[in-house]
């Protein structure tokens, strides 16, 4: 968790660089490591190697430059930096399961049924989202969906934005509630990538852990940290304990006001003490005497 701030920065050098050469030794430094420990610390942040992470990043670019450009495939092979178009295949078809030729013709056709079917050509799709639910003060003013072209690796991602909202004290949350039993007694930290686009106010992850009786007991929303503005894909995370006692958990991204966020690759993992923890809960604990009675302290 101490690493985090610094993986920040080398990510979002990464982002701003997919379309050029880029130089490990220079991601390294926007982190402020050596070479030998930004991998080493990349590899335990992110879950995969730096050479990996960028290699389906531009991969990703690639597939949305595939459905909804009329580009040449050999140069959307150089434009995401593979020597040809028979490296970038064989890099496509293992990250997809088809060679990139056969990909725009087969989602290409998808998405343009499904536009002609709903009369629109959104590259979008807005409604329901399996798993997800859609709360908040006010829901009606926001919308959620899976979007094809803006991902961060993989065929989709998944989004909330603004479609009516005026006041910076309307918010929404695309959002998941769980049992907490497979993490009951455990600190656990949540990841997720996320996009941001004219956040006028705040957007966050979120997480909250309640018991048996609907009491919250743990509680972050990423308030003292806010995303906020327009920023490209980079990392976000909490960490929470799971009390014993604990019922369910509940998690998702906010939006509050006007924007609009992307999502992608949701993760949870059980840590240990040494990561520090996210809580923004007030502690239920009572003192052992009262204090500053005369207010002078």
């Amino acid at each position: 968790m101490r690493y985090h701030p610094m993986i920040y920065q080398a990510l979002g050098y990464i982002e701003a660089h997919l379309e050029e050469e880029v130089k490990l030794e220079d991601a390294a430094a926007a982190a402020g490591f050596s070479m030998y420990h930004f991998h080493r610390i990349f590899q335990d942040q992110i879950g995969i190697s730096v050479t990996d992470y960028i290699r389906s990043r531009r991969l990703a670019s690639a597939s949305s430059l595939l459905l909804y450009t009329k580009e040449d495939i050999i140069q959307i092979a150089f434009r995401s930096r593979f020597e040809s178009q028979e490296a970038f295949t064989r890099a496509f078809k293992k990250e997809y399961g088809m060679p990139p030729g056969r990909y725009r013709k087969m989602m290409g056709s998808v998405q343009q049924t499904k536009g002609k079917r709903e009369e629109n050509t959104n590259m979008s799709e807005h409604g329901k989202v399996k798993g997800w639910i859609l709360s908040g003060s006010d829901p009606s003013h926001y919308e959620m969906g899976i979007d094809r072209e803006t991902v961060h690796m993989g065929k989709v991602s998944g989004y909330l934005r603004s479609v009516s909202a005026t006041s910076e004290t309307q918010f929404a949350t695309i959002m998941q509630q769980f049992k907490s039993d497979k993490y009951k007694g455990e600190r656990i930290k949540l990841s997720a990538f996320i996009q941001a686009e004219k956040v006028n106010d705040f957007a966050g992850l979120w997480m909250r852990v309640d018991n048996a009786t609907g009491d919250t007991v743990q509680f972050d929303n990423m308030s003292d940290r806010p995303i906020q503005g327009t920023l490209p894909w980079n990392l976000y995370s909490i960490v929470l304990d799971v009390p014993a006692d604990s019922d369910s958990i509940s998690f998702g991204v906010l939006l509050t006001g006007q924007g609009k966020v992307w999502m992608d690759s949701f993760a949870f993992e059980i840590v240990d003490a040494r990561t520090p923890s996210t809580n923004m809960q007030i502690s239920g604990e009572l003192r052992d005497e009262p204090e500053n009675l005369s207010f002078e302290e």
